[in-house]
């Protein structure tokens, strides 16, 4: 009796004791209450949310909207560390807090939550927003002068390139971010950097690179950061893949192991990331054919993912893939089964949202049109106003009356050009991310065109969507072209006709096999709107010779040549040395759909066709260059 006595007076005093430290904490000013959370955030001590909550709740009471920024960031960090919730609760507050900066016009925490906010929209997978928000970041950062912060902007755009299946571009600005990081001797970021370096060099298939990327990420750590154990884990699940992948599995399954052992004593087993860290244990099982071992660690993570919110992300496929196929192979079917259903639901919407965005093709390209024009009218208008600013110059020593009015026009008209200089910049950044994006959705058209034809038995039906998949990618190529060139209105077309051509010809595996392509030209650029209808006529005529002029694997070459005469005249010649055409020379008799198109794209052009059938199939085409093109 007097025990039970004891422990309710004990817990009264510790009650009395926990009320009095939180009216202790709300009585402190809001920026001390802030401070301290931020120092706190990380070990999460009892009753941090609440306190948080209430500081949140204390700074819209004051209708600070700086002081509201501030409380938005401090919850979408912990949020994003804990995730005790769901990923919804970092969206919502990381999203709040870049609205409430950039009224408060904070550009050092607007950069840093934007930066920061790209992590989360790259788990969801929505990686058009995660795009936007690091290139806000990294223009902020660079007007700042802050290498530091704009050395991890571009650390997290190689991460959302590695995640595009863009690992050129992804290394580019990983080596950018590592530079960066390195001169500042800031070695979190170097190390951090390391990291999306692994995945750059993991697409690329070079395996011992990534390797070597891996333990200098480890190193690291170790030499300059040791407190810093979350970069740890995921370097060494990162060698563990790597390990796996080189055959090495009793060092995968140790790597694997050490992070999934440092998240457990770090934040607990129960906590959703430290599940999704027995994915690489799961996996290196499952290679070895040990299914019964890899079952549950592939379930735990499946259950972390699903926790955090990523129940829908393309890994949640794989790994369902993966789990039905485990159960396969240990004879419990219908399991199996049901997680096959579970993979084809996340492919299902993965595909509805990917449709989805192919509905804004058109505008892109509408956009793109009105981009180049834009360019163009600027730096006419920049050049214009050189020409005043000299002409200013020149008055001043002839007119001294007029001297102060004069200069005033110099000063307004400098610091004119200097903003039109900025702005297009800016557009040619915008321009060559529109011709990128509109890269991607052609070639998820074109995606959506394989998959499609799997399931067509007709040969026929077969070879009808493999030649409208074929004049997708030589759309999607001229796009290519253009965002990774220097000149963002002109294509040169030699690189390009050799790229469809190599392409074409691959696209019929073991039917082409003998055949070769020759380009013989020298180097043309010529707008998009001359491009686009050259690079399908192009595509149809070397469809049209591998079909016909080769049969029975014959060896054989195709002929392009593309050249300029002194009128502006534009003559491209595409020929075949194999079986002519048995319709004869009169190219009107023709009436496939690939010939209707080529004659279609000749009259938008302003051409003529003229078609020979001596010692293989010859066509030429001449056209005059149009007025864009010679500007």
């Amino acid at each position: 009796m007097k025990a039970t006595s004891y422990s309710i007076i004990l817990l009264l005093f510790l009650g009395q004791l926990s009320f009095a430290q939180e009216d202790e904490f709300n009585k402190l000013p809001i920026d001390s209450a802030l401070g301290w959370l931020n120092d706190k955030y990380v070990d999460n001590p009892d009753n941090f949310h609440s306190r948080a909550l209430k500081t949140l709740e204390r700074a819209y009471q004051m209708d600070d909207d700086q002081l509201k920024g501030e409380a938005h960031l401090l919850l979408f960090k912990w949020h994003g560390y804990y995730v005790p919730f769901t990923m919804d609760s970092v969206y919502a507050n990381g999203e709040k807090a870049i609205k409430l900066f950039e009224l408060t016009n904070d550009q050092a925490n607007l950069a840093f939550t934007c930066s920061k906010l790209v992590v989360a929209y790259e788990a969801k997978n929505d990686l058009e927003r995660a795009e936007e928000l690091a290139f806000n970041a990294i223009k902020i950062y660079e007007d700042l002068g802050d290498n530091k912060g704009l050395g991890a902007a571009y650390r997290r755009l190689g991460g959302i390139y590695s995640s595009q299946k863009e690992p050129e571009l992804s290394l580019k600005y990983g080596l950018t971010a590592l530079d960066l990081a390195e001169k500042e001797d800031d070695h979190y970021n170097t190390a951090l950097a390391w990291l999306t370096l692994i995945d750059s060099y993991l697409d690329l298939e070079d395996s011992e690179k990534a390797k070597q990327a891996a333990d200098n990420c480890i190193a690291t750590v170790n030499n300059f950061v040791p407190d810093e154990v979350f970069i740890l884990t995921r370097a060494y699940a990162r060698r563990g893949k790597i390990r796996s992948l080189l055959g090495d599995y009793p060092k995968s399954i140790e790597d694997h192991s050490k992070a999934y052992a440092i998240m457990e004593e770090r934040v607990g087993a129960e906590n959703p990331s430290t599940k999704s860290y027995r994915e690489g244990i799961g996996l290196t099982y499952y290679v070895q054919g040990n299914y019964k071992d890899a079952l549950p660690h592939l379930k735990a993570t499946i259950d972390g993912y699903v926790d955090l919110g990523q129940n829908r992300s393309p890994a949640m496929q794989k790994l369902y893939d993966v789990v039905a196929d485990c159960y396969f192979q240990l004879g419990d079917y219908q399991k199996s089964i049901l997680n096959l259903k579970l993979a084809y639901e996340v492919f299902d919407t993965l595909m509805q949202d990917k449709v989805a965005n192919l509905e804004s093709e058109a505008l892109f390209k509408y956009e793109s049109g009105k981009k180049d024009q834009a360019i163009e009218e600027q730096a006419t208008i920049i050049h214009q106003k050189n020409r005043i600013q000299w002409l200013g110059i020149g008055l001043i020593g002839l007119l001294l009356l007029f001297l102060s009015t004069l200069f005033y026009y110099f000063r307004r008209n400098k610091k004119i050009a200097g903003a039109l200089l900025i702005k297009n910049k800016e557009n040619e950044l915008l321009l060559k991310e529109i011709h990128h994006r509109v890269k991607n959705n052609l070639q998820t058209v074109s995606s959506l065109l394989s998959l499609q034809s799997e399931s067509i038995s007709d040969k026929s039906a077969f070879d009808a969507v493999q030649e409208s998949k074929n004049r997708v990618n030589s759309m999607a190529l001229l796009h290519q072209k253009l965002y990774q060139g220097e000149n963002l209105a002109a294509i040169e077309m030699r690189d390009y006709f050799e790229t469809i051509g190599k392409a074409i010809i691959d696209s019929f595996g073991e039917r082409a096999k003998n055949v070769s392509l020759e380009v013989e030209m020298s180097e043309i650029e010529l707008d998009v709107d001359t491009a686009v209808p050259i690079g399908l006529i192009t595509n149809e005529l070397i469809t049209n010779s591998i079909k016909h002029a080769f049969p029975n694997k014959q060896k054989g070459q195709i002929l392009i040549n593309l050249t300029q005469d002194e009128s502006g005249l534009l003559k491209l010649h595409i020929a075949d040395n194999g079986h002519a055409s048995a319709e004869g020379s009169d190219v009107k008799k023709e009436k496939g759909f690939g010939t209707l198109l080529v004659q279609l794209l000749t009259a938008q052009l302003g051409g003529t066709i003229k078609k020979s059938i001596k010692a293989g199939t010859s066509t030429m085409i001449q056209f005059p260059l149009q007025e864009k093109s010679a500007a």
